[in-house]
């Protein structure tokens, strides 16, 4: 499955719509403003909570946990490494590889590539296609990437 991700330029705080290749809005995202460390919810389309993504403050390496139904199922940690940026997610055990400040990198189980995450150039805000493999689940993908671009501003307001 291809999706959009599409950040809403001129607002307050974090807000993502998320589409499929038809242009059909299939998720919205939006974040909190005023907050310690960065909390982003994830709606469908009757805009239920389906995912939520909340920094864990002072740890190191920065971690990010991704709750559905209240119930933790997955962390996101970056790895120190000294030739390349790597991230871990625990839960699906899942490993992210790949080009972070130019958004092109990959979501691998077992050394299979589960999903492919790119930036679109030449667009007002940021904007993503996500390739998710049919065979994992589409929302805590979603969580993951946005987990990452969590980390990755985090990092470049940090410098």
């Amino acid at each position: 499955m291809i999706l959009y991700m599409k950040q809403h330029i001129f607002t307050w705080g974090d807000k993502f719509s998320i589409y499929d290749e038809a242009g059909n809005e299939q998720y919205y995202v939006e974040g909190e403003v005023l907050t310690w460390g960065k909390k982003l919810h994830l709606y469908d389309l009757n805009r239920r909570e389906i995912a939520f993504i909340r920094q864990r403050l002072l740890t190191l390496p920065p971690k990010y946990e991704i709750l559905q139904n209240d119930q933790i199922v997955a962390e996101l940690a970056k790895k120190f490494t000294f030739f390349r940026h790597e991230y871990k997610v625990n839960g699906p055990d899942w490993k992210v590889y790949g080009d972070y400040t130019g958004h092109d990198y990959e979501i691998t189980e077992n050394d299979r590539c589960v999903a492919h995450i790119s930036r679109a150039w030449f667009t007002l805000g940021d904007a993503y296609r996500i390739d998710i493999d049919d065979s994992v689940d589409e929302v805590l993908t979603l969580a993951v990437v946005l987990g990452i671009d969590a980390a990755i501003e985090a990092e470049r307001n940090s410098h």
